[in-house]
């Protein structure tokens, strides 16, 4: 079973933010990033989800105030690294957007565009501060948040996971499926999970980003 994070190792970088008015109005607490500052790896997510305050500890980043805290996408992505080999001291979880994105309907929505560029200056200090072999983006949004920030797009989500990406002002980049839609997508691509967990393992290892080297 995956391991659940220290909560001193919580990254804080601001006492509040209030960029966004919507995420403040909707959040329960900041979800920031949690995990060592000397990891290997930088695992980043899209925004915390609504999670469950009932269940703990994996309530959810929105309600612990950490980043890939929930029942499902937290414990399904550490599951995930921890598996392939890197102890919890080698990863650091974060989010591009720190704050729950309210749908209305007790759910969450994908975060704008706006709230993706207010947030990422909050996602570049932690890389400028853990300085990672390697960043893993999950998903589509934060894939698209990192690709911003050295002004690149991404012209397919689905074609760009496990295809390493090598920007001069950050570390190199290898998207992989976010938790929520893996068993989605995971057979359209080809992969069986064991594969798939496989293919993670020898692509960050190809990157140097290979369990134990810090």
């Amino acid at each position: 079973m995956a391991t659940f994070p220290d909560r001193d190792d919580r990254n804080v970088l601001a006492a509040d933010c209030r960029r966004c008015p919507a995420l403040v109005d909707d959040r329960n607490r900041i979800s920031w990033g949690v995990g060592s500052t000397d990891a290997t790896i930088v695992v980043v997510g899209e925004a915390p989800g609504a999670g469950d305050p009932n269940a703990d500890p994996w309530a959810g980043g929105n309600h612990t105030g950490m980043a890939y805290t929930s029942r499902h996408s937290g414990r399904r992505i550490r599951n995930l690294f921890e598996t392939i080999g890197y102890a919890t001291g080698e990863l650091y979880f974060t989010n591009a957007v720190k704050c729950f994105p309210a749908d209305g309907s007790g759910s969450n929505r994908e975060p704008t565009a706006t709230e993706r560029k207010n947030c990422r200056s909050h996602l570049l200090s932690e890389l400028e501060a853990v300085d990672p072999a390697c960043v893993v983006p999950t998903g589509k949004h934060a894939t698209e948040t990192l690709l911003s920030a050295v002004d690149r797009t991404l012209d397919g989500f689905l074609d760009s996971v496990l295809d390493p990406i090598r920007p001069e002002d950050l570390p190199p980049i290898l998207p992989v499926l976010h938790p929520s839609y893996q068993d989605v997508w995971l057979g359209r691509l080809g992969y069986d999970p064991e594969t798939y967990r496989s293919e993670i393992g020898d692509a960050l290892v190809e990157l140097g980003a290979a369990p134990g080297e810090r």
